[in-house]
């Protein structure tokens, strides 16, 4: 008897491979274990190191940390170049709009905006594109259209032509309540506080579900903190620009436009908010649109530029670039690039 398994005991050898054979006298007593040779298919699964793509997962809460805030450090230190590797990243914008499944749709495109009072055309064939994330600095002299642009983005100017969208969608045109629930939101240079209303009250009646909070306004303004029962036509000016700010913040913004944040107000106190439009945009995906006329701090924080001269963009690219052409920025202020004659 034990003769005739000896056989089975050999076949089992040749049917599980060489190492199997070895360890099989105790299994040849059940036939059903020679089956285990379904357990040699396990050296697929252990081929499934490919799934070594595991270290993607490793890569991934490294690019979801800066959206957490804790991560903030990690796009703050690479804000020129962030801006290219964050276009991928702000296919979270994509995402965010659910359609997208590799198509990386920007999250605010703007396509021959054209833009004015009338028949008096302001701004001219205004392409605009932007990620999540992304802070785009638009600069240009006194009279170049940057107000009337931000405006029309928020629906406060009739469209003349051209389209807006907002992670795909259409944005009607003249209708700012329109262009609120679409996200896009508006910081105006004059900041349309309600003057008699104390702090408190001026964020609350603006607040949208899903929104900064009271306690992430303190977080990010410590200073509105001290102050949130008094009247906001009893503050500072830069407090106002705080409020205002935040008060944008409060209505869940997915494009924050915001004019002229530095109106006077004095450059220490600039020096102090701008860099506040950086970590917006970074912890909340938002575009941010920053029309500035303190050119080189504002430069510091955008990921990208556009230079408006006379209604058209002159010059853009990266800011970082920009930045560092301080020649070509000075000509395009003075029209030499857009043909005028200073």
């Amino acid at each position: 008897m034990t003769a005739t398994n000896e056989p089975t005991a050999t076949k089992d050898a040749a049917a599980t491979g060489k190492p199997a054979a070895a360890t099989e006298p105790a299994v040849t007593t059940e036939p059903a274990a020679t089956t285990e040779p379904a357990v040699t298919t396990e050296p697929a699964a252990v081929t499934e190191p490919a799934v070594t793509t595991e270290p993607a997962l490793v890569k991934e809460p490294a690019a979801s940390d800066p959206v957490t805030g804790a991560g903030t450090s990690a796009p703050a230190t690479t804000p020129g170049a962030a801006a290219v590797s964050a276009a991928p990243a702000p296919g979270t914008a994509a995402a965010a709009g659910g359609d997208g499944a590799g198509a990386a749709t920007p999250l605010l495109d703007v396509r021959g905006l054209e833009a004015g009072y009338g028949a008096v055309r302001v701004v001219r064939s205004l392409d605009l594109t932007a990620d999540g994330g992304t802070v785009l600095g638009v600069l240009g002299p006194n009279g170049s259209g940057k107000t009337t642009m931000m405006m029309t983005l928020a629906g406060l100017l009739p469209r003349l032509g051209g389209e807006v969208l907002v992670d795909g969608t259409p944005v009607p045109g003249g209708r700012p309540a329109a262009a609120n629930r679409a996200g896009i939101v508006l910081v105006p240079d004059d900041r349309a506080l309600f003057p008699d209303l104390d702090v408190r009250e001026n964020l609350v009646v603006a607040r949208r579900s899903g929104g900064y909070s009271l306690d992430d306004v303190v977080e990010l303004f410590p200073s509105l903190g001290k102050r949130l029962g008094v009247a906001a036509g009893a503050l500072s000016g830069g407090e106002q620009q705080m409020l205002a700010v935040a008060r944008a913040l409060v209505q869940k913004p997915r494009v924050l436009l915001i004019d002229e944040m530095s109106m006077g107000l004095a450059p220490v106190i600039v020096e102090g908010l701008l860099p506040v439009v950086r970590r917006i945009a970074d912890e909340t995906g938002a575009v941010v649109i920053l029309v500035e006329q303190h050119v080189q701090l504002a430069l510091e924080v955008a990921d990208q530029a556009v230079v408006l001269v006379h209604g058209e963009v002159v010059r853009s690219g990266p800011a970082a670039d920009l930045a560092a052409d301080r020649s070509g920025l000075e000509a395009a202020y003075l029209g030499a690039e857009a043909g005028a004659s200073a």
